[in-house]
């Protein structure tokens, strides 16, 4: 099974788009994880780079809305729709919204089940809060109403909402852990979606927590056969990244520490052979 690590955009926007493109090929990332820029020009630089290096696209969509269900449902679709435009190896779908009851959540599930055999690209469901997979609570419920619902794992979000690390809800992590084909590897705590430093030694025990949990859904893709699972690394800017009080300024460098992480993965998965993985 083939690993790649890809770079966000989130964080990054005030970067020219060239040079945010060449920052993350320089600094050894296989690619990116993206919304597509409204810009046809940026867009047309970003598919000629991605085909010029051969790196991989992962689409991002987190701008459907509206302020019924018929007109999110109807943005939904045509945000997805654009998403698999360029043919990514799949879709990252922040879906639906915590307040909209099971079953309209059921209906954009089965959409998107329905774009995905139409246009061939894989739609993944993101585990984000104040969407659809907000909790594993939720989730589970739409697991057992829908069996082939495949997700991104972002358990940061869960072990904030639950203020645990998911100790009381193994037997949904294990199904997560299943149907994972995309990973947003950032380290949340029982306080916030995302650990000041995975660095700091007050934080090695959430972020072995997530080593965990990752080194199974590695092991379970190669399992099944998946021929390519992606991660991306996504410490995310202010308001995630903690600031000074006083001076705004960031604790920590984001894109040094999503490069932590990237070298952290690459050692891991992508240079380690069987199905062993050590913990640090």
């Amino acid at each position: 099974m083939d690993i790649k690590i890809l770079s966000p955009l989130w964080g990054y926007e005030c970067l020219e788009y060239k040079t945010f493109l060449e920052k993350v090929k320089k600094a050894g990332y296989d690619g990116y994880d993206l919304w597509l820029p409204d810009c046809k020009k940026d867009r047309h630089l970003l598919y000629n780079f991605l085909q010029k290096h051969e790196m991989t696209l992962v689409t991002h969509q987190h701008a459907a809305n509206g302020r019924t269900f018929n007109e999110f449902k109807a943005s939904y679709v045509r945000e997805l729709l654009a998403c698999a435009e360029p043919g990514p190896l799949l879709i990252n779908s922040h879906t639906g919204r915590d307040y909209f009851p099971l079953e309209q959540h059921i209906v954009l599930v089965d959409i998107a089940e329905e774009i995905s055999a139409k246009t061939g690209v894989v739609i993944v469901h993101e585990t984000h809060r104040g969407r659809l997979g907000y909790s594993p609570q939720m989730m589970q419920t739409i697991f057992n109403l829908r069996k082939q619902v495949k997700i991104t794992a972002d358990f940061s979000h869960w072990t904030c909402v639950t203020e645990s690390m998911l100790q009381y809800f193994e037997n949904t992590v294990k199904e997560a852990i299943r149907r994972t084909r995309h990973v947003h590897a950032r380290i949340g705590y029982e306080q916030g979606p995302q650990v000041p430093d995975p660095r700091a030694a007050k934080y090695q025990y959430a972020l072995n927590h997530f080593l965990y949990w990752w080194d199974q859904i590695v092991e379970t893709n190669k399992e099944i056969g998946t021929k390519l699972l992606s991660f991306t690394t996504e410490f995310g800017p202010f308001p995630y990244m903690p600031a000074d009080p006083v001076t705004s300024e960031p604790l920590a460098d984001q894109f040094e520490l999503n490069c932590f992480m990237k070298n952290l993965l690459d050692s891991r998965y992508k240079r380690t052979n069987g199905s062993q993985f050590g913990m640090l």
